[in-house]
């Protein structure tokens, strides 16, 4: 084959670390060939080039391939070039889903659609070689197509420096990450289910007593019998499918009658034990004893990642019970330790460095707890006089600033009236005048550009900004201010990620990068290597990228991953 070539894996759904393998198709100069699975074990050719880094190899999402091909040994090297992450970068709102779309989407309609071929649901089914085989050209000369194309608008975005260091390098260590996979203590995980549904046939009998009568806790048309009418307690508006019993309702209620704690704490452990413990169990592969999530790059318009299958970044932290999940993550290896390290307040270090308002980059240069000061700042007192309450509401505002919170969202956050919610935020950007003036401005550019961009220029586009409509114009708006701020720290922990690959290869240490939970780096290590990750890691992140205020990262170690937080 000719030293740069396009090829295309093809697997029978998406979970490409269980997914059946169906072909594999390379275009170049030479032409476009087709090669079945037997092909793929028998052939030491192939495997020979495809782990040869100087041959350049385009791809269709390079972590399916690389994970994809994991499973005959062979181990891909020299791609240079990945048509789903380009995509991503060059409009982050499209569906990334099915290659046809793709191609479509940038002018290339000569792909038929996965499901045309394969069908859909019940009736999928793989259709003879020759039908795959063409299949499979199409989408492979789609992908070389598309590369030339892909590259000059990158280069034209300037978003080739995005691409080529950052998004997909990354995909190489996330595709490290998740065959490595994480390994999960079983035994524990049952006790943990034993010990939630004592607990919850607890819970059952008591709301049982309370309401007097036994009936579904899970129909909400029955709780709503119970709640609003044999109890008396003040309801929303019945509609034709009977009352409300959302979460807002029961929280409105709560303190109304002792039943209201019970039906929510019995809401939330029964999300934790299906959710969470059972399908832990349901998804850990009996084998290994492990889970193999799958990150999800091409997802988040702000360029954060997320997890699926299982979701590892959606464990819940508000609970106790939810956050002793964590406790059945462990080292794959006896001797070992989880190490975690977590950037410190990213987001607002970085409204900071993009705001260049001095009294924040004061505040981080000093070391100062931001909460604190701003509570300083906003209330007019001096760093001994801040109370808890105080620190609270100036926590609410820094977070909720960064989301373009309003005063009605505000005012809900801290149970406040909206004029003294509205006030708040005035003094806030009277102490901060930089990060008022960088709301404004980012909203006029969005407006002028139709796009905001983060510090390494990931774009997002947002056409709505300039909506007639006051809602969605003021929900673009708040997109536009958040972006930058999100988008930017996504950017530093990603780059993080790829040093620190890089730095554990050259220090040959044998611990492993295992997750990547949003501010959050998540490793297994030899205890041997602890002292030398305390030194390296916050090393590492910590210097990422260079901002006009510190990055700051905590780190701790134990044995499981909740005792390394």
């Amino acid at each position: 084959m000719s030293d740069k070539t396009a090829l295309y894996v093809e697997l029978d759904n998406d979970n490409y670390h269980t997914a059946p393998f169906i072909g594999i198709a390379f275009h170049s100069e030479a032409g476009t060939f087709f090669a079945t699975e037997d092909t793929v074990r028998k052939s030491s050719e192939l495997k020979k080039w495809l782990e040869d880094s100087s041959k350049e190899k385009v791809v269709y999402d390079a972590k399916k391939t690389i994970v994809g091909l994991s499973k005959f040994d062979i181990a891909v090297d020299g791609i240079e070039f990945d048509i789903m992450l380009a995509s991503y970068l060059l409009n982050p709102s499209d569906t990334i889903d099915d290659f046809a779309s793709v191609a479509v989407s940038h002018d290339f309609d000569a792909v038929k659609t996965d499901e045309l071929v394969y069908g859909k649901g019940a009736k999928r089914e793989i259709p003879e070689e020759a039908i795959v085989a063409e299949h499979l050209a199409r989408k492979v000369v789609a992908v070389s197509e598309l590369e030339k194309k892909m590259h000059t608008e990158l280069e034209n975005n300037e978003q080739l420096g995005l691409f080529e260091d950052l998004e997909l390098p990354l995909s190489k260590v996330l595709a490290k990450m998740e065959m490595y996979g994480v390994k999960v203590d079983i035994a524990r995980l049952e006790d943990m289910k034993v010990e939630l549904a004592g607990r919850l046939s607890e819970l059952e009998k008591t709301i049982h007593e309370y309401a007097g009568v036994e009936f579904n806790i899970n129909s909400p048309k029955q709780l709503g019998v119970i709640l609003f009418e044999n109890l008396g307690l003040p309801a929303e508006k019945k509609t034709k499918t009977g009352y409300s019993t959302s979460a807002d309702v029961l929280e409105k209620l709560a303190g109304a009658h002792p039943i209201i704690e019970s039906i929510l704490m019995y809401r939330q452990l029964g999300k934790l034990q299906s959710t969470y413990i059972e399908g832990l169990l349901k998804v850990t592969h009996q084998d290994t004893e492990k889970v193999y999530t799958r990150f999800n790059q091409t997802m988040a318009q702000t360029g954060r990642l997320s997890s699926v299958d299982p979701n590892l970044q959606n464990i819940p932290i508000r609970l106790e019970e939810g956050r002793k999940i964590r406790q059945v993550f462990i080292p794959s290896e006896p001797g070992w330790k989880m190490f975690s390290a977590d950037y410190s307040q990213v987001e607002l270090r970085v409204l900071a460095h993009i705001s260049e308002d001095e009294n924040l980059q004061y505040a981080f240069k000093h070391d100062y707890d931001i909460h604190t000061k701003t509570a300083m700042d906003v209330f007019h007192v001096e760093q001994e006089a801040v109370d808890s309450l105080m620190r609270r509401q100036a926590k609410a505002v820094n977070f909720g600033i960064v989301y373009g919170i309003s005063d009605y969202g505000l005012s809900q956050n801290l149970g406040i009236t909206r004029k003294d919610a509205r006030d708040f935020i005035d003094r806030y950007f009277a102490s901060y005048p930089g990060v008022k003036d960088y709301m404004e401005n980012i909203v006029r550019s969005a407006k002028e550009k139709g796009y905001v961009e983060t510090i390494l220029h990931r774009r997002r586009y947002i056409p709505e900004i300039t909506s007639r409509n006051f809602n969605v114009r003021g929900f673009a708006e708040r997109t536009a201010m958040n972006t930058p701020i999100q988008g930017s720290a996504a950017d530093i922990i990603k780059k993080a990620m790829i040093l620190m690959n890089d730095r554990l290869i050259s220090e040959k240490l044998e611990a492993r990068l295992l997750l990547q939970v949003h501010d959050e780096l998540i490793f297994e290590a030899p205890e041997s290597e602890i002292a030398k990750l305390e030194e390296i890691v916050p090393d590492v992140m910590e210097n990422a990228v260079e901002l006009s205020v510190p990055l700051k990262v905590d780190s701790s170690f134990g044995d499981t991953w909740y005792d390394a937080k």
